[in-house]
């Protein structure tokens, strides 16, 4: 498309402004994107691009995809544009290619990386053909920003351009039913031994099958509408993978991967064992496999990755192990999922808990009550420690949850709830679950359990 004098004004101010902002050690993520698309309302559409352009959408794990699958491609040599640091709506891609393009607009990079808010695909696709797009689960969210899975596939399938290859999970019915008519390729787990006959989890976001109505029919679940399905009035079911896992080995942290169309399968190292993070895994190996990136490659740079520490990390004090997990707020889906990794590991533990969503000061709890707490009422659980805002109110789902009263403790102050209430003695762990808006408040919990357990370490010589 020509360019026009509008798109030349807006690249030089934005440009302008994202120096300045990084001259004063800010982040220029959002601001100068934002300009640029003020000023030139189809600033995306005139800008060059690279020839691949990946998205990567859906409700939970975009971050931890679109970076892994930034990493791999710069560790083979491309250069990549991304939105790492910055914001997932269209202001963000935009601030992404005035930092990356030239003054005129041109481009200088191999490939596209683009983490997408679902909600703005709507925005974004008008003015940008991903040539992939992943989506890796679909399932409810904030009731106040994401509303239902039917509303946000809507808007995915509405906004997405025909010509895009759809990446998408197989086990997850509601990403199977997204863009009918675009070419898919399939990724999934075969069946685990973790998987139940009977949903274990409060909320099914898909129970009927969306072609016909009818009851769909599982036989297996592995949390909440994720899982091996069929409708048995229709043709729709949980299709044929191109790549699946065909086994875990949580011993030797390695995932086996059979590739469909080649009839063979690899090996890879799993960078964390959680199901969630396997999914995300696989859904960035799928997509390297798709542009062209060999398994060895891939197999290569997976072993230089770990995933980023505002969102998981391990520490181990006097023989005793620290876990800080990111179980996000607002996100009943995400937080379950968090509470079963938790559960379903077999050492005694105490669990430090603050959800309150900071950076929205949402007062609607309701997410509280589709969220599996009752997967925190464990024989190997010691404490409860709640803290934050809403402590009380948690305080109340967690007794709903048949928790008993003397193992929770609470204190709205989170550093002092762990002062006051934090016993090592009978533990072997300590899960820290914060929300994405909490990493302060998470530091200063992680110093106050470091500095007791070694304390308590220093007692025992």
């Amino acid at each position: 498309m020509k360019k026009t004098f509008k798109f030349y004004t807006a690249m030089l101010l934005a440009k302008c402004a994202n120096k300045t902002l990084r001259l004063m050690k800010r982040n220029a993520s959002y601001f100068p994107g934002n300009l640029a698309l003020k000023i030139c309302p189809n600033f995306l559409e005139q800008v060059e691009k690279p020839k691949i352009i990946i998205g990567v959408t859906g409700t939970n794990g975009k971050t931890t995809v679109s970076n892994m699958i930034n990493d791999i491609l710069e560790d083979n040599g491309y250069k990549v544009i991304n939105n790492r640091y910055g914001s997932n709506m269209n202001t963000g891609i935009a601030a992404s290619f005035v930092a990356n393009n030239t003054i005129s607009g041109k481009n200088r990079n191999d490939i596209a990386v683009f983490e997408m808010d679902e909600r703005s695909t709507i925005h974004i696709f008008k003015y940008i053909t991903p040539t992939y797009l992943i989506c890796n689960n679909l399932s409810r969210d904030s009731i106040k920003r994401n509303a239902n899975t039917a509303f946000i596939s809507g808007i995915i399938n509405n906004a997405v351009p025909r010509s895009t290859v759809i990446i998408t999970n197989g086990d997850d019915p509601i990403c199977v039913n997204l863009a009918e008519n675009n070419k898919k390729v399939y990724y999934g787990i075969d069946r685990l031994d973790s998987d139940t006959e009977k949903c274990e989890n409060i909320v099914q976001d898909m129970v009927l099958c969306p072609k016909c109505g009818t009851k769909l029919e599982y036989e297996y679940y592995r949390y909440h509408h994720v899982g091996k399905m069929h409708c048995p009035n229709c043709d729709f079911k949980t299709p044929q993978k191109d790549y699946e896992i065909v086994n875990i080995d949580y011993d030797s942290k390695q995932i086996t991967i059979r590739d469909s169309a080649k009839n063979s399968e690899y090996k890879y190292p799993m960078i964390a064992d959680g199901i969630i993070n396997i999914y995300n895994m696989l859904s960035a190996i799928t997509a390297l496999k798709q542009i062209g990136i060999s398994d060895e490659k891939i197999n290569n740079s997976l072993k230089k990755i770990k995933i980023v520490d505002t969102r998981f990390m391990v520490d181990e004090v006097g023989g005793k192990k620290i876990v800080l997990h990111l179980a996000k707020g607002q996100n009943p889906i995400a937080c379950s999922r968090v509470f079963d990794y938790v559960r379903k590991q077999p050492e005694r533990k105490t669990i430090i808990l603050f959800l309150d969503d900071l950076h929205e000061k949402n007062e609607t709890i309701t997410w509280f009550y589709d969220t599996d707490y009752e997967f925190l009422n464990g024989d190997n659980v010691e404490q409860i420690i709640v803290s934050g805002k809403r402590s009380k109110d948690t305080v109340v789902r967690l007794l709903m949850a048949g928790i008993p009263k003397d193992k929770i403790f609470a204190d709205r102050d989170e550093a002092e709830a762990v002062r006051k209430y934090f016993k090592p003695q009978n533990i072997d762990s300590v899960y820290v679950l914060y929300d994405l808006y909490s990493i302060k408040a998470r530091d200063a919990v992680h110093k106050e359990v470091r500095e007791i357990l070694e304390k308590k370490a220093e007692e025992k010589k």
